[in-house]
């Protein structure tokens, strides 16, 4: 039992090997023990902090004054049910797929 366990939690996971020059470890190593993490640890969480400010970056626009506040009272407003609507809210996020 405790073998099969092992075999589904490895199935779950994937290795990712990186070389860094030692200064990048031991700054790395530093930080996550300022927080008390292990490399590992660290490397993940700031990896996938990167990976979805990246890929949330992707949806930023720009808007003069008159759109801006079109934009406020579109967002202000109640919407109607729609399948449209239903099923964007049913996807998942780039980063849990």
């Amino acid at each position: 039992m405790v073998a099969a366990h092992r075999k589904d939690e490895a199935a779950r996971r994937s290795l990712i090997n990186l070389r860094v020059p030692p200064r990048d470890r031991d700054l790395i190593d530093r930080a996550a023990e300022s927080l008390g993490k292990n490399r590992s640890e660290f490397m993940l969480d700031a990896s996938r902090q990167a990976a979805e400010d990246t890929l949330l970056d992707r949806s930023h626009f720009r808007l003069d004054a008159d759109r801006f506040g079109a934009f406020l009272a579109q967002l202000d407003a109640p919407l109607a049910p729609n399948a449209r609507l239903r099923a964007l809210l049913a996807t998942p996020a780039p980063w849990e797929t």
